[in-house]
């Protein structure tokens, strides 16, 4: 076993020796190795220094290279664009129709990079190639000018607006594929190399040509519109008051709203959201124009017959306002025009409102003679008929008189000072049209004042010209009667509230008591004198009634031939005043009723007393007491 381990020992001994030779080995290669790397090191440099020119010569050689195919690439690009001049041209020769619309505006863009590449270079070698490109732009603009041209005339006719009106259908716009490619075209036209330097810098060519186009189109559609709302404004009866509604215009202002609305439709889909107002501003301005034409000739045919047409005023006002604000509201840009046109008519209503006042007292003055029944005058009528007509028009009215003031229509010089002051170029704000209390206590109060200078009018003519008082009285109870029924047979009763109420009743009492003044004459027959210290207490009959003929039999003579006068007197003064009453004058119906029911207040409880005491005094033959106290009831019901 010890020979064994001894064996292993040496075997692994001589496997050491051998790992000891073959690492003296390695150390003397890498000895060698070492030297060798000295000896490189310091054999190399000469090398380096061989080197360092032909390394440095050649990265210059590269850069100049890498420049050469720069400039080779530079050239091909700026003579590339002359080369595809044959290309070009074919297609702009060709024309959008035939090559299609995208290809050739596509081709139009490809031609303007071009020139702004050849014009960057300034080389005179593209400068024929230069004015080529240029004169192939300025007929690629003509073309898309024509065909934008064409595609907006194709099929183009006036509508008739009364056929969309009365269908209440929208008017026409433009076709989804037309709006299209004149949106397309737009696009181009409207940058700035495609600019006309002849055109106002706000309108591009497109939006020239579309206003030119559309413009006659909307103003030819509404040319009918125009011309009968002239026509209907202008009545045959020059002392007629405008009805409301009978004037064209109103539908005029419903066509051109509905028409615009479409044209705004159409606009929006055409151009950019930036030219929406310049392009509806630009194509309206013809049909704006006519229209504010005819608001002129309105004008002046309100003008000449102010106290009737004046309500026509009031009505344009309300109408072209509201139409103006919703249109203005959509674009933007119709404020101006709309109420540049409405200013002379806004003007002529608000002079209306003190000519109006004015008129009833100029026409009472002039009149040459009133009625001799104290029937009432047509004119009270027509005063009144005004007035029920000016509460159709609440929101106009509303900022007429807030902006005269209240009081100031009673003289024209006022109104006519507030015009000046409060001229305005803007349409009325929503506000001002609010129809609120203030609102409607300026219309009560104005209403108000036209009706008191009637009623203040027409009292003192009739004192000047009825000499009898009992005829003034009852014509004035009459127009007072006709102001009343036609305030509570209208939306004058809601106006005026209990303002026109008192007033009415004071200006009833006033004609009551001049009629009345002619009853007092029967009324003092009636009256006797009672000495009471010379005969005892007037004997009573059953039930407690007077004895008439204990009391006839204590008169003396004369006292008894002063009872027959005074019987006498009172049935011809009677008999005279209903006559009259019933026929000589004429009354209207609650006149007539009220002014009975006066009468019997006034005269049956006189007669009654005088009749119960005195009615012997005939002994029932009927040759002094002529009526009993029913007969005489029922000519006093008969007044009625």
């Amino acid at each position: 076993m010890i020979k064994a381990r001894n064996a292993a020992h040496a075997e692994e001994s001589a496997e050491v020796e051998v790992l000891f030779a073959e690492a003296a080995k390695f150390d003397l290669i890498a000895k060698k190795i070492k030297a060798s790397q000295g000896r490189l090191k310091n054999g190399d440099q000469p090398l380096r220094d061989a080197m360092k020119p032909i390394y440095s010569n050649t990265q210059s050689l590269q850069v100049m290279n890498s420049n050469i195919d720069k400039i080779l690439e530079s050239i091909d690009k700026m003579l590339g664009p002359s080369e595809d001049k044959g290309r070009e041209e074919r297609i702009i020769r060709a024309g959008p129709e035939r090559v299609g619309l995208p290809d050739y505006l596509a081709s139009l863009k490809r031609i303007e990079r071009s020139l702004e590449q050849m014009s960057s270079t300034n080389l005179r070698v593209n400068q024929q190639a230069i004015g080529d490109f240029n004169e192939l732009l300025g007929e690629g603009n003509n073309q898309l000018q024509t065909l934008f041209r064409s595609i907006l005339s194709e099929k183009l006719h006036p509508v008739e607006p009364l056929h969309y009106l009365t269908k209440e259908i929208p008017f026409p716009v433009l076709k989804q594929d037309k709006a299209s490619k004149l949106g397309m075209i737009d696009s181009f036209l409207s940058s700035t190399t495609a600019r006309d330097a002849s055109y106002s810098s706000r309108e591009s060519l497109s939006i020239r040509i579309y206003a030119e186009i559309r413009g006659a189109y909307l103003s030819g559609s509404l040319h009918n519109l125009s011309a009968a709302s002239i026509s209907t404004s202008k009545r045959k009866a020059s002392d007629e008051i405008y009805r409301q509604g009978t004037s064209g215009i109103g539908t005029y202002a419903q066509g051109l709203e509905g028409i615009f609305s479409a044209e705004f439709g159409n606009i929006s889909a055409i151009f950019s959201r930036d030219n929406w107002g310049v392009a509806f501003d630009a194509t309206c301005r013809k049909a704006m124009a006519e229209f504010a034409k005819t608001l002129r000739e309105l004008n002046m045919h309100i003008k000449q017959n102010l106290a009737t047409d004046c309500f026509l005023a009031y009505e344009i006002l309300e109408i072209v306002t509201n139409i103006g604000y919703r249109l203005d509201q959509l674009s933007g840009q119709l404020k101006l025009p709309f109420a540049d046109a409405l200013k002379p008519i806004k003007e002529n209503a608000k002079s209306s409102l003190a000519e109006l006042i004015e008129d009833v007292r100029r026409r009472v003055s002039s009149m040459q003679t009133l009625p001799a029944d104290g029937s009432a005058i047509p004119f009270t009528t027509d005063v009144m008929s005004r007035m029920q007509t000016m509460t159709m028009y609440p929101q106009s009215l509303a900022s007429l008189m807030a902006s005269v003031g209240d009081g100031n229509w009673n003289s024209l010089a006022a109104v006519n000072a507030s015009s000046n002051t409060n001229s305005s170029t803007s349409l009325p704000s929503l506000t001002s049209f609010d129809v609120g209390a203030d609102s409607s206590q300026l219309l009560a109060h104005y209403i108000m004042d036209t009706i008191e200078t009637l009623v203040t009018s027409l009292d003192a003519k009739s004192r000047s010209f009825l000499k009898n008082k009992y005829v003034s009285g009852v014509f004035m109870a009459n127009n007072v009667a006709v102001i009343d029924r036609m305030i509570r047979s209208s939306d004058l009763t809601t106006v005026l509230g209990n303002t026109a109420v008192q007033k009415i009743e004071t200006w009833r009492k006033r004609g009551t008591s001049a009629y009345l003044d002619s009853w007092r004459e029967p009324c003092s027959a009636l009256m006797d004198v009672q000495y009471t210290s010379r005969h005892a207490r007037p004997p009573s009959g059953n039930n407690g009634l007077i004895d008439s003929a204990a009391v006839i039999k204590q008169l003396g003579s004369k006292d008894k031939e002063t009872i027959k006068e005074k019987f006498k007197s009172f049935n011809t003064s009677f008999d005279e005043l209903s006559a009259r009453h019933n026929k000589g004058l004429q009354m209207e119906r609650e006149v007539r009723s009220q002014l009975a029911r006066e009468v019997a207040a006034m005269i049956e409880p006189l007669y009654a007393r005088f009749w119960d005491r005195y009615h012997e005094i005939d002994k029932g033959k009927g040759k002094y007491v002529k009526y009993d106290k029913g007969n005489l009831a029922a000519v006093l019901a008969s007044l009625a």
